[in-house]
């Protein structure tokens, strides 16, 4: 037994691999703010076309006659009208969010579960949960918030006659001189609702898979596609779960947002004037979005930690 106990400290170089105890398995939060940020700016210039109907989706209300058909039509009018380059119109305004978006959320994440591990370095499913809520919650109040308003009202700015962005820093600009630092947190409630929720349910799948793949050997390792799938059902989990709270932060930040006196006074005009199935608009692109972002995300995080444990010692 203490052969077998001692064994790794005989051979340091293969501590993180062989070590059984919890300080060899946990992430230093520094990594997972380089590693998140890294991750996030790549999967979102692969997925952000998706986004882009997603959100156009959900601003083309039944209350006034529908611009759009469906998916495929509201990528033909775009293309058409714009070019392909159409698709990626605001993309500057997410790309300058989803980086710290990213880096916020793994490096809070790794944050709390370093504390929530056991001395094994195992944390279980509930502990993945709170600690997903967690980084949820913060990435909602220091990134999200403020970086989606802005993008929900440059995309439905330039559906107006006259757009009246030129550019993400412009845009930025005039949306805090006409309604001031305020106006980026609009939608706070649901914004906060929403990630919370988002994040806790992912971490709860992903920690729930992991644990179960790893069994008794918590040193294992995962091989990236498995990482992939198990982010992409982490992923779809949250869809089905939070899209209601999705189409109502997209509504609470769109340049008709003064209709809403509240997040709870949008759910109820929703669903007065338009139906229950209205808080499921959009759910098929953003399905297909929300299951390859996650898995992408997943799969470089966890990539780019292991070339960061090479180059960066932190035991």
């Amino acid at each position: 037994m203490s052969g077998a106990f001692m064994s790794p400290f005989h051979r340091p170089r293969c501590l993180a691999a062989a070590a059984p105890a919890g300080k060899a398995k946990l992430t230093h939060p520094g990594k997972a703010i380089l590693a998140g940020g890294i991750a996030g700016g790549i999967e979102i210039c692969i997925t952000f076309p998706t986004e882009y109907v997603k959100t156009q989706l959900q601003l083309d209300e039944k209350a006034s006659p529908p611009k759009y058909k469906g998916i495929g039509d509201c990528v033909k009018q775009t293309v058409q009208s714009h070019g392909v380059k159409g698709l990626y119109r605001g993309l500057s305004s997410l790309l300058y969010g989803s980086i710290p978006k990213s880096a916020v959320r793994f490096g809070v994440f790794e944050f709390l579960s370093n504390h929530a591990k056991d001395e094994s370095g195992r944390l279980d499913s509930t502990r993945g949960l709170l600690c997903g809520l967690g980084a949820g919650v913060m990435e909602a109040v220091l990134v999200v918030c403020p970086m989606e308003t802005v993008k929900v009202k440059f995309i439905h700015d330039q559906t107006s006659a006259k757009p009246k962005y030129k550019g993400f820093f412009h845009g930025v600009r005039e949306i805090i001189r006409e309604r001031g630092l305020r106006g980026t947190y609009q939608g706070l409630t649901a914004t906060v609702l929403k990630q919370g929720s988002n994040q806790a349910i992912r971490f709860f799948v992903m920690t729930s898979l992991k644990n179960w793949y790893k069994g008794d050997n918590p040193n294992k390792t995962i091989n990236p596609l498995v990482t992939g799938m198990f982010g992409a059902i982490a992923g779809a989990a949250s869809v089905f779960g939070n899209t209601p709270l999705d189409v109502i932060k997209t509504r609470m930040q769109g340049l008709e947002a003064h209709k809403y006196k509240s997040t709870v006074d949008c759910a109820i005009k929703i669903l007065r004037h338009e139906g229950p199935a209205a808080f499921y608009k959009g759910t098929v692109p953003r399905l297909g979005r929300v299951c390859l972002d996650v898995a992408i995300v997943f799969i470089i995080y966890e990539e780019v930690v292991k070339i960061l444990n090479t180059v960066w010692k932190t035991e």
